[in-house]
């Protein structure tokens, strides 16, 4: 697996920017914790060496027909959970996510980038959102009921995000559901939504970035319009951030159940 970690944004600090395509560590708020590169140095080399053939080969991923069974190139899951205690389990939040949660955040805007949003479905059905044996078997084992995917453009239509929500019974359930989207494990992946003026998603390079907010599994996958290689991976990581903020309704979920006032 390779993580998606990066010091290279402006946020690092102009000693950090670029330095590598791969360091250590990006601080900051809700940011993914420390690198972890999983195999020997050697394997490494190998595996973004043919990633980087692929892209090429792809033409940076500018073809208009996705393949079904996209999955992204660097992947970091976040099992801590921390702060959605109270919602760890539905029995506590037992309320299905609506379209008007779901949507909500029609525009999203964080410091340069703007997003709107291109796509959007609300799947009762978790079979009919994802690709896979395994992971829909453990999505149907582990009560998965819903789940929300909503595609974003960038105003300049630069970057492209899928945010993706999947309501599971438990948190056991959604740490289950983060390994299966290990790519290694080839268990199975959400599938992307198409969007209107813009190559479909996923035939080229992407980062995505999965997080634990309970009992609900939130995924954030983004790339390069195209799917073209970045400069560094601060860059996905500074659009995934701002795609993320689509969550900001599991907060209000979170604060219904641990004060009986939501706090959105």
């Amino acid at each position: 697996m390779i993580e998606a970690r990066d010091t290279g944004s402006p946020e690092a600090g102009p000693e950090g920017r670029g330095k590598d395509f791969w360091p250590d560590e990006k601080p900051g708020r809700r940011r993914p914790a420390p690198k972890l590169l999983y195999g020997a140095a050697a394997a490494l080399v190998v595996v973004i060496a043919a990633v980087a053939a692929a892209v090429v080969l792809t033409g940076g991923g500018d073809d208009e027909a996705a393949p079904r069974k996209v999955t992204p190139v660097a992947y970091t899951p976040d099992y801590n959970g921390e702060g959605f205690k109270a919602i760890a389990n539905r029995t506590a939040d037992a309320r299905a996510i609506t379209e008007g949660e779901a949507f909500a955040a029609k525009d999203l805007k964080s410091g340069s980038y703007v997003f709107k949003l291109a796509a959007k479905d609300l799947a009762s059905d978790c079979k009919t959102a994802t690709w896979g044996a395994r992971l829909q078997g453990d999505l149907a084992k582990l009560g998965c009921t819903q789940v929300v995917r909503a595609a974003y453009v960038s105003a300049d239509k630069k970057y492209t995000g899928q945010f993706i929500v999947i309501n599971m019974a438990g948190q056991e359930g959604v740490e289950q559901v983060l390994r299966d989207l290990d790519p290694q494990t080839d268990a199975g992946w959400v599938l992307p939504l198409k969007m209107p003026d813009v190559p479909a998603f996923g035939a080229g390079f992407s980062a995505a970035y999965a997080k634990t907010y309970g009992h609900y599994a939130v995924i954030t996958a983004v790339e390069r319009t195209g799917g073209k290689r970045p400069d560094s991976l601060n860059e996905m990581i500074d659009v995934s951030l701002v795609i993320e903020n689509a969550a900001d309704f599991l907060y209000g979920r979170m604060d219904l159940a641990s004060t009986g006032r939501p706090g959105q």
